[in-house]
């Protein structure tokens, strides 16, 4: 019987520390939501009637430039941009210009952009920011929590962008590159514009 007991504390010290070794320390922070989402079909974008419109978890973690965290939480009674990227995402890299232009053109109307970088290096992550002259904040999120606690998204949606209405909730989602900032302009605009 003690040796029995000897293995199985042996057994649960070990998976404490296989556990506690798979946080990065660098890791974001999820909780609480209800949007649920679902593909019908394999398409690309969908835009989601007020009535049926959920909350996501409220997303936080490191500021991939600078010190600090940054949290959707920060942007409350705004229209919030997610956008999810990576520096080693050729697609990211091609919708960066149309994605700034539209967060230039969309600011006066009380939208935020707000990047959520997934399985990179803070580093790479860096400097893809800047060479890219990106002007909107985002969060390092190496292990892809965020993504991740968002029920039912595809974790393969790099790049994918999730736009929050004023009262936090999923209004629109492409998943797939912003190639026509005008496009984003007219959708998020129509979101800034409704009536909370």
């Amino acid at each position: 019987m003690t040796r029995w007991r000897t293995r199985t504390a042996a057994l649960i010290a070990g998976a404490v520390l296989v556990l506690a070794g798979c946080s990065t320390g660098n890791d974001a922070a999820v909780y609480g939501g209800s949007f649920t989402f679902v593909s019908p079909g394999g398409q690309t974008e969908f835009s989601y009637p007020a009535a049926d419109r959920g909350t996501v978890a409220n997303l936080s973690g490191q500021n991939v430039v600078g010190d600090g965290t940054l949290s959707v939480a920060d942007y409350a009674g705004q229209v919030v941009v997610l956008n999810f990227w990576g520096s080693w995402c050729g697609p990211c890299r091609a919708e960066a210009p149309a994605l700034e232009q539209a967060a230039a053109a969309l600011t006066p109307a009380g939208v935020r952009f707000l990047g959520i970088n997934v399985k990179d290096t803070k580093g790479n992550a860096a400097d893809f920011l800047a060479s890219k002259q990106v002007g909107y904040p985002s969060i390092y999120d190496p292990s892809m929590r965020t993504l991740l606690a968002i029920k039912g998204y595809p974790a393969s949606g790099i790049p994918s962008t999730i736009v929050l209405d004023r009262q936090g909730r999923v209004a629109h989602i492409w998943l797939k590159a912003i190639d026509d900032p005008q496009q984003m302009i007219d959708v998020v605009g129509a979101i800034a514009a409704e009536q909370s």
